[in-house]
C-alpha cells in the first residue's frame, strides 16, 4: 500500500512539474521573438518583447510587459478572426505564430517562417507530449 501511494505521489509530482514547463502562446511568443527582453529593438525597429513593428505599435511604453502584451493581443485579434472566418476553426499553435510573424503567408509560409513556427509550437506544447 505504501509503495503504491509513493508511486502515485511521484507520478503526480512529475506530471505537475512537467505541466509547469509548458508555456502559453504569449510567453512562447516573447521567448521566440526577443528572449523575453522588454528592451529589445529589432533591426527594422520592432519593439518590445514581442517585436512589434513600429507602424503597429499603438504608443505607450514598449518596455512595459503588460502594455506590450495588450498591444500584441490587439494586433492578433483581427488576424485570428479572419483566420477563423476563412477556416472555420481557431489557428493551431503553428498557424498562430505564422499569423503573428508573417500573416500574408498564413496559407503558405516560407521555410524560414515554418522553422520558427515549429520552434514556437514546441515551446507551447513542451509538456503536452
Amino acid at each position: 500500500m505504501r509503495i503504491r501511494l509513493s508511486i502515485l505521489l511521484i507520478a503526480a509530482t512529475l506530471l505537475t512539474a512537467t505541466r509547469s514547463l509548458a508555456m502559453d502562446r504569449w510567453a512562447a511568443l516573447s521567448m521566440i521573438e526577443s528572449g523575453d527582453n522588454d528592451r529589445a529593438v529589432g533591426s527594422r525597429g520592432e519593439v518590445s518583447r514581442y517585436q512589434i513593428r513600429p507602424e503597429l505599435w499603438p504608443g505607450g511604453n514598449f518596455q512595459n510587459e503588460s502594455q506590450a502584451l495588450a498591444a500584441a493581443k490587439e494586433i492578433m485579434k483581427p488576424r485570428i478572426a479572419a483566420f477563423q472566418r476563412r477556416h472555420g476553426r481557431p489557428p493551431t499553435d503553428f498557424e498562430f505564430y505564422v499569423l503573428w510573424n508573417a500573416p500574408w503567408e498564413a496559407s503558405h509560409p516560407t521555410q524560414a517562417v515554418s522553422d520558427r513556427a515549429r520552434r514556437f509550437s514546441n515551446l507551447v506544447r513542451l509538456a503536452a507530449g
